[in-house]
């Protein structure tokens, strides 16, 4: 992929002092350490190395290191290949359903405040959801595993948290003998999952809130007084919750390609960035609302930078979790015997074994002249650096 004509970090650097100025009062640790990454991301500031090709013996210029932050938009892609390459070996042969479920955007100002609470509790009522419904003999009667994935963003960078579920199309029976196959083209009842769905995060929510454990300050202060929280869970109750689920996918090798466009992203990619004048962003954006059409924003940067730090997750927070006979605890047992009873089942072979990874991370980076790996010859610090012009890198 060509390099981006610009990027959050050409943003920062030209308006984050007066991005700070009004916002700094309320930031978060993590998202100032967020902050202070994406800006020195790839600069001198975080020290440089020299590659060396171990072949042709080709050595290119001083690259400068990267942050490796999670919120950084230039610092995802070799993270979602190894994340990749490790769930390739985890395909089952059958279909696979993407089920989308998304909280009303009421709640929004409790998921600024207590962002691991709340976004912990929309897992735990989606995936408690999927689990319950398929696990119903009137519906499917299987036990079900599936991955999940957070977003906390719609497409023009405001806050809108649901999550992703990738599921398999079928599960065990209940006493593990037998694969039971969804149908082709329908997984579980749409509505039913909406009304589970609503119920259980409904009632986890107002646990939190009797327990105290919801923040009520700020964007959420008027949730400081019962009566107009309880008067908002009662329309909540009476309203339609969103529960989407898309088309299924073609098979397997159609899941990783779809799984590398949501796993390690972030709220907007470089590439959507498509003009800067120092003091407003334009970026492409899809309206959902309008038939998923392209469209373009311009925002004022300080705004821009206010929407896309919404999104920094809390420390050590997960984003991407496995639920059901593919959560961690009984995964590699869960996956060998639904390779079996999928084979047993007449209707799908034995796949291969997948193929085993070569020790250590292969590399992501390959001479320009001969197309062997590159490796690292020498590290150097930010000071180094500073004598750049001193050190022969040609």
């Amino acid at each position: 992929m060509s390099r981006p004509a610009m990027e959050v970090a050409d943003i920062l650097r030209a308006q984050g002092n007066q991005f700070l100025e009004r916002y700094q009062s309320s930031f978060s640790y993590q998202q100032l350490k967020a902050f202070r990454a994406i800006l020195r991301c790839r600069s001198a500031a975080l020290g440089g190395h020299i590659d060396v090709c171990l072949k042709c013996g080709h050595q290119e210029g001083i690259s400068y290191n990267s942050c490796r932050n999670r919120s950084c938009p230039k610092c995802q892609a070799q993270a979602r290949e190894r994340w990749l390459e490790a769930r390739q070996q985890e395909l089952l042969d059958t279909g696979y359903f993407h089920v989308v479920f998304t909280v009303p955007h009421e709640l929004n100002p409790l998921a600024l405040n207590s962002p691991a609470r709340f976004y912990d509790l929309l897992f735990a009522a989606s995936s408690q959801t999927l689990l319950e419904v398929a696990a119903d003999p009137k519906r499917l009667g299987a036990e079900i595993g599936f991955l999940s994935i957070l977003h906390s963003w719609s497409s023009n960078v405001l806050l809108h948290p649901h999550v992703h579920c990738v599921v398999p199309g079928g599960g065990f029976s209940p006493d593990h003998q037998r694969w039971i196959h969804t149908h082709p083209r329908f997984l579980l009842p749409i509505p039913v999952l909406r009304r589970v769905f609503r119920d259980k995060f409904l009632f986890g929510l107002k646990r939190l809130y009797s327990n105290g454990s919801l923040d009520c300050r700020g964007p959420a202060a008027a949730f400081q007084d019962r009566r107009l929280f309880e008067e908002l869970m009662d329309r909540l109750q009476n309203k339609k919750w969103i529960v989407y689920a898309k088309p299924p996918f073609g098979g397997p090798a159609h899941v990783l390609r779809y799984l590398g466009r949501y796993t390690h992203r972030i709220a907007i990619s470089n590439h959507r960035l498509l003009a800067f004048d120092g003091q407003r962003v334009t970026f492409r954006y899809k309206d959902y609302a309008h038939g998923s059409k392209q469209r373009i924003m311009t925002l004022d940067a300080v705004e821009f930078l206010r929407r896309f730090f919404l999104h920094v997750l809390p420390k050590s927070f997960v984003r991407i979790r496995h639920f059901g006979l593919l959560s961690n605890r009984f995964r590699s047992q869960s996956l060998t015997l639904a390779r079996t009873l999928l084979a047993l089942d007449g209707c799908h072979r034995l796949p291969p074994p997948p193929p085993k990874t070569p020790a250590g991370n292969p590399p992501l980076w390959h001479c320009p002249r001969c197309g062997g790996p590159m490796s690292v010859a020498r590290r150097l610090t930010a000071a180094e650096l500073s004598l750049s012009s001193h050190i022969d890198s040609s």
